[in-house]
């Protein structure tokens, strides 16, 4: 892909962005300090002083794209952008962004889940949390909503919904965002289907469902209308026995009135042996699949989100950044997982390196930088 044409699909997806600034007090434009922080967020740095360095050392590369009529902006110029974008319009830019560059298939399982940024707690004041929406078949995040803490969340995610694009997925929620009306989003106006946790906090629905695979399971699972998966995996000293129970069997309940789509109830048994000791666990669920399999994957899947919340850790150092202010912690969340994604895209030169070495080689070369953004734009 040419500079020309990456140029444009660049800003086609960003320039949108509103700048509230003063046009008298304007050095550099919002668009090429945008370009520029997720280059260098891409290429290995974490911190506003990194991202000032990084510019400088790459000027001349970084003009190929952007006219730089002030030169470099400094680290504090960043970091005054950053806090004044709208963190909605840029999550919005973000997602339409994914949209275009993400197969989204039948069947394909989005989660959505929780992350709080530990970094951006204060004294007086909690850290940030942004509930996510990701993508199991590449492994990449499709859009995220902050909230002030891990309870608002059944508020952040219909509004999280309202931004994706997944008609034919299988959407994922953990027991705490198992709501009716949520349910009912994910299948009326998103023309998907979901796999939804199932605990204490639907007290009766989740008695009766437990007792009905307890009763199932004591008779050996003779019912017919009982689907069965399992799985089995060996590594690192650690054996993970999963085995999935579906049931279509639900015309006893009162409840399936109430779920929209209701089509089945589901019980994973999980067993786990490290250093010959075995913990045994059950996980409850109500689906709108109607195959065990599907059940299965949604349920595995889930928690593959975890390994991004590790990557966003550990290779770009969310929890230890300390940037606290304003919308800039909003953003920069954001613009990790941006990074993130444009990162991972990489299926073919350089597929087996780690996150972190990619984005070190991003750093070092600029051929490769190149590569991820005609890849990504």
């Amino acid at each position: 892909m040419s500079d020309e044409k990456y140029e444009g699909i660049f800003f086609d997806y960003f320039i949108t962005i509103y700048d509230p600034r003063q046009d008298e007090k304007v050095k550099h434009k919002m668009i090429d300090v945008i370009f520029i922080v997720v280059c260098a967020a891409i290429s290995n740095c974490n911190e506003w002083q990194e991202i000032e360095i990084w510019a400088r050392a790459r000027e001349d590369w970084l003009r190929k794209f952007i006219e730089l009529p002030n030169g470099v902006p400094s680290q504090y110029t960043y970091q005054r952008e950053f806090d004044v974008i709208d963190p909605k319009q840029f999550a919005k830019c973000f997602t339409q962004w994914m949209k275009d560059v993400t197969e989204m298939s039948k069947g394909t399982i989005v989660s959505i889940d929780g992350k709080t940024a530990c970094g951006t707690a204060e004294k007086d004041k909690k850290a940030i949390h942004i509930v996510n929406a990701w993508c199991s078949s590449n492994k990449m995040v499709l859009g995220q909503v902050k909230t002030e803490e891990k309870s608002n969340e059944i508020t952040a995610v219909p509004e999280l919904l309202d931004m994706l694009f997944i008609k034919g997925c299988i959407v994922t929620v953990d027991a705490m965002n198992t709501q009716k009306k949520t349910v009912e989003k994910i299948v009326k106006e998103k023309k998907a289907d979901y796999v939804v946790a199932l605990k204490s906090n639907h007290e009766t629905l989740h008695h009766e469902v437990a007792e009905y695979f307890a009763d199932a399971e004591e008779g050996g699972f003779q019912n017919p209308e009982i689907q069965y998966y399992r799985t089995k995996e060996k590594g690192h000293g650690r054996i993970e026995e999963r085995c999935y129970y579906y049931s279509t069997d639900i015309g006893w309940m009162d409840a399936r009135k109430d779920w929209v789509k209701m089509k089945g109830i589901g019980m994973v048994i999980r067993r786990v042996e490290i250093d010959e000791k075995e913990t045994i666990e059950r996980q409850f669920h109500l689906g709108s699949v109607d195959k065990v399999k599907d059940y299965a994957d949604a349920v595995r899947m889930h928690w593959g989100i975890e390994s991004t919340y590790w990557s966003l850790d550990v290779t770009f150092g969310e929890d230890a950044n300390r940037t606290r202010k304003g919308k800039a912690p909003e953003n920069l969340a954001l613009l990790r997982r941006l990074a993130l994604n444009v990162v991972k895209k990489d299926k073919d030169r350089h597929a087996k390196r780690s996150l972190k070495a990619k984005r070190f080689t991003a750093s070092l070369n600029t051929d490769y930088l190149d590569y991820l953004l005609s890849i990504n734009f």
